[in-house]
């Protein structure tokens, strides 16, 4: 059994947590995200590019890609799993700039997308695609905090317990998925 970092960042993201993260590792997160869909990033990246005031202050934030599906009765969300964070990866640049210190999705990071988060010194975490209805059963709370017209590609203030990531990039710019796909291809006597 894989044991797991826990991170409680109910009262802001510390550094030094993230810091101290290695690609490859476990993470349950513990405090509040903030929703991230294709139409409000490119929405954010136009405020920030105007340098217009934001709807709330993206400093010290995580942002969580995903469009959660609409509750169920007795249920906060509905399913709510990761979307592909590499749609969004042309908006990362000036989201980073602004302070926020990691995004959790899924897929690989290229190029670019890639270069961001290793610039900002962010983090990138993936959560488990197709395991929406299991992730939505980690968020205790859900609330539109902004651009309330897309609907759920709105701005959403998720309150999560011990959601479960892996650290992809960390702020150290080693990527899981590289290293692990170079271990994989050494024969085993490279090992």
């Amino acid at each position: 059994m894989i044991s797991a970092v826990q991170i409680d960042y109910t009262n802001g993201v510390v550094d030094a947590d993230l810091d101290a993260l290695n690609a490859g590792d476990a993470v349950e997160l513990t405090g509040r995200v903030i929703s991230l869909r294709d139409a409000s990033a490119a929405r954010l990246a136009r405020t920030l590019l105007a340098n217009e005031p934001l709807p709330l202050p993206l400093d010290r934030q995580i942002m969580y890609a995903v469009g959660p599906s609409p509750p169920k009765p007795g249920q906060v969300v509905g399913s709510a799993g990761p979307t592909t964070t590499a749609r969004m990866g042309r908006y990362l640049p000036a989201l980073f700039g602004a302070g926020v210190r990691a995004v959790i999705g899924k897929g690989e990071l290229h190029g670019d997308d890639m270069a961001a988060v290793i610039a900002h010194r962010a983090v990138y975490f993936a959560a488990v695609g197709g395991m929406g209805a299991l992730l939505a059963k980690r968020i205790t709370g859900a609330e539109v905090v902004a651009y309330g017209d897309l609907g759920p590609e709105a701005l959403y203030a998720l309150e999560i317990v011990r959601f479960p990531v892996v650290v992809i990039i960390d702020r150290h710019g080693r990527n899981f998925h590289e290293t692990s796909r170079d271990k994989w291809r050494k024969s085993p006597e490279e090992q």
